[in-house]
């Protein structure tokens, strides 16, 4: 009898470890992939759990490091005319018309640096968080593909110096009011959430709430 004891020993200790992968397998949700899965069983066998600092300052310091994050790029080609007439004479001798071929672009995103502690709220595993309000961060023409089309002045006027100077300005408000009619703040805070969501489900966070 003393012979068999090692192999009565071997048996018990199979089946106690089996026991325990048993109750570790149907813990876990399924999701997750099987290499976290053997990690974390690793980390349970050697009496090690993994570890994720969710504190409420951490979180808001770690979204307040995305300071302003650029989530969304509107770009446009468009044709802009300027001109000015007088009230007595034609335009084929007073006036001066000017067609410009323009290329911008609009960038919209998020402030993070507005973030607050009292819009982030953790309680466990879960967090809700209030996103900073979407905003435009510039609206800028493309020097290299914005041109003069076409230019025609009046025979008894001198082409207007200030002339090229305001359409490009009357440009890049017509290129941020497409922009916005095109919702480009609602899909700047879409696309903020998208990378939040990210970024807090790598913190370990299982429940993300937006408001």
């Amino acid at each position: 009898m003393p012979a068999a004891r090692p192999s009565v020993f071997r048996l018990v200790s199979a089946v106690i470890l089996g026991a325990m992968l048993a109750v570790f397998l149907l813990a876990l949700p399924r999701r997750n992939s099987e290499s976290a899965l053997m990690s974390r069983f690793w980390a349970i066998l050697n009496g090690r759990g993994i570890q994720f600092d969710v504190t409420q300052p951490t979180v808001v310091n770690r979204i307040q490091n995305l300071q302003r994050l650029e989530t969304v790029q509107y770009t446009m080609d468009k044709v802009v005319t300027g001109q000015r007439s007088s009230a007595i004479l034609p335009d084929f001798l007073a006036g001066d018309r000017l067609l410009l071929l323009v290329h911008g672009q609009v960038v919209a995103g998020i402030d993070f640096a507005s973030l607050r502690s009292g819009d982030v709220a953790v309680h466990g595993r879960e967090i809700r968080l209030h996103v900073p309000t979407a905003q435009l961060f510039s609206t800028r023409l493309d020097s290299t593909k914005t041109r003069v089309y076409s230019r025609q002045t009046g025979l008894l006027v001198p082409v207007d110096p200030n002339l090229e100077t305001e359409v490009r300005q009357q440009a890049e408000h017509d290129l941020e009011q497409s922009a916005l009619a095109d919702g480009i703040l609602n899909t700047a805070q879409q696309n903020a959430r998208s990378t939040l969501t990210s970024l807090l489900n790598a913190l370990g966070f299982q429940k993300i709430d937006f408001d």
